[in-house]
């Protein structure tokens, strides 16, 4: 299983990239199996990740592997506490989920019929800095009742119960970001 969890997380890692929902070093994806936690390793790149890049956690936060993970680390780990029906995470920085984080308050707002079945809501999440806790406990609370968040001035987490639901759900928040600015944008011309 734990094979399975790596390539997983290579693959989608890589498309992240791939899908410009992420750059350099940023966004970090991991799945859980049971109480492990495989998650990208500190320093790692998406579009170059390999298998030896996936550290292993528990759900307390020891490290289990030779690679350190993600600082974002406690990020994961606070949502898989307040969602045992998650089963993998997706943080990423998408441009326009960024540029919507900074001009937005409570909500970005849903515009197509798909971001309406599999979101239903995504809200924003107030700034705290990366790699803390308390970034952690506001993104973990605003995903009780919500499968994507939007992190003011960050990026966004999406919940799945694979890696590829969180994937598909990160590119679905990306899409509904780059229609709301675009249709905002078309207004003022």
């Amino acid at each position: 299983m734990s094979r399975i969890a790596k390539r997983q997380l290579v693959l989608y890692s890589r498309k992240a990239h791939e899908r410009g929902l992420t750059a350099a070093f940023g966004g970090n994806l991991s799945v859980r199996v049971g109480n492990l936690v495989f998650i990208k390793a500190t320093g790692a790149v998406m579009d170059e990740m390999t298998d030896e890049q996936v550290a292993v956690i528990d759900l307390s936060g020891n490290q289990l592997s030779d690679v350190r993970p993600s600082s974002e680390y406690r990020l994961h780990l606070a949502v898989y506490r307040v969602r045992p029906d998650v089963k993998a995470i997706a943080h990423l920085h998408p441009p326009y989920s960024i540029v919507a984080s900074t001009l937005l308050k409570g909500e970005l707002p849903i515009i197509t019929p798909e971001a309406e079945i599999y979101l239903k809501r995504i809200p924003i999440a107030p700034f705290r800095p990366a790699g803390t806790e308390e970034l952690a406990e506001v993104t973990a609370e605003a995903l009780k009742e919500a499968d994507a968040v939007l992190m003011a001035k960050h990026g966004i987490v999406t919940v799945g119960k694979s890696l590829r639901e969180a994937f598909y759900k990160a590119e679905l928040v990306e899409e509904s970001a780059k229609l709301w600015y675009l249709r905002g944008n078309e207004r003022k011309n």
